[in-house]
């Protein structure tokens, strides 16, 4: 039995009696505008990514700016917290957005042109987020517990820890960081500076959990170019519980 074209559906019409029915280039205009329309969508979807991906945030202090006085002053926490952390926070944002848009477009050289300011502008965000919760109105003091016994078993005492951390420190040429980490590797506390803004984890692989920041706007201010003093006095507003949870949650 002979059917005819109206007895087939859709797809079904065989791919000869198909090309007799709708003329060859109408198929190929069919197919090239749904090439279209997949390309189109591709490309949409990549739109997307770009733009409903989540922003970094300044995040708000525990503590107003004037809390750390007399050893860190107002203005130096107001200027670096609102201003250099907060540049960090907006150039991550704008350097991530081209990284993205260099992702998918397959461009290979800018995402690697883009890798030294993602590395600064992510570690001082990173390095900066964790500085402001290590510092505390009711810091200073000793630490207790299970840091302590760390601190006693890796450095001998608190006090030969603040002494061989606070060297460390104040040795590190131009800006960076100094920094009590933990070696999950070989559970143990270890002390170790970082250049600029280099993040200690990314960097070294030590989980950080006690970072002093010694670019020159965390002190020149107050304490002029006498870094050592600043570091002296960093002491008495360390927030001792904040570096314990971190080791507990650096050691799971």
């Amino acid at each position: 039995m002979v059917r005819s074209p109206a007895h087939f559906k859709g797809s079904q019409l065989p791919a000869c009696l198909l090309c007799s029915v709708i003329p060859l280039t109408t198929i190929m205009n069919m197919l090239c505008r749904v090439g279209q329309i997949r390309r189109c969508a591709a490309s949409l979807s990549q739109a997307q990514v770009v733009a409903s991906r989540q922003k970094h945030t300044l995040p708000d202090l525990t503590y107003d700016y004037g809390a750390l006085e007399p050893h860190i002053s107002a203005e130096i926490m107001q200027l670096h917290h609102s201003k250099h952390h907060a540049t960090y926070v907006n150039n991550l944002n704008v350097t991530e957005e081209k990284y993205q848009e260099a992702l998918a477009k397959g461009d290979v050289t800018t995402q690697v042109a883009l890798q030294p300011a993602l590395k600064f502008n992510g570690g001082g965000h990173i390095n900066h987020t964790i500085f402001w919760t290590n510092l505390s109105p009711n810091g200073g003091g000793e630490p207790q517990g299970e840091l302590m016994e760390a601190i006693k078993r890796d450095f001998g005492s608190l006090q030969k820890m603040k002494e061989k951390m606070s060297a460390a420190t104040i040795a590190v040429q131009g800006s960076g960081w100094g920094w009590l980490g933990y070696d999950k590797e070989n559970g143990r506390l270890r002390i170790a500076a970082c250049a600029n803004q280099d993040p200690l984890q990314g960097t070294t692989g030590l989980i950080p959990l006690l970072g002093i920041d010694v670019w020159e706007h965390a002190y020149y201010l107050q304490y002029k170019n006498v870094r050592p003093d600043y570091v002296k006095a960093i002491w008495n507003v360390i927030n001792w519980e904040n570096v314990s949870e971190r080791l507990q949650t650096a050691k799971k």
